[in-house]
């Protein structure tokens, strides 16, 4: 099989992944919330936050910082188009991350 093939299959599974209700459901929450600019902007701040703090190196005094930032943004949580655009990426994450996990087990790369 040619690379070109194999980019070819790639973009049919792609289409097959926006086909799901686990994507369209992700696409039409994030709808919903890019409707309130303000708000949108805000979640684009927590999840950049959360980014980075489960990405830092420094693993000291971590979990109080996890702790303090959940009590920060509880309150904004509780917004349902917050919640529900959150929860559908998560789906949407563990997904794509199910799908890496398959296709690395698949082709035995290490």
């Amino acid at each position: 099989m040619s690379d070109e093939q194999i980019e070819e299959a790639a973009k049919k599974f792609a289409a097959y992944i926006q086909e799901s209700d686990t994507y369209k459901e992700y696409r039409r929450q994030r709808e919903k919330l890019k409707k309130q600019p303000d708000l949108y902007e805000k979640v684009n701040e927590y999840r950049q936050r959360n980014f980075d703090l489960q990405n830092e190196t420094d693993s000291e005094d971590l979990f109080d910082r996890m702790e303090a930032f959940e009590r920060e943004y509880a309150k904004f949580r509780e917004n349902p188009l917050v919640e529900d655009f959150l929860r559908a990426e998560l789906a949407f994450c563990r997904l794509m991350q199910d799908i890496n996990v398959l296709l690395t087990a698949e082709i035995d790369f290490e």
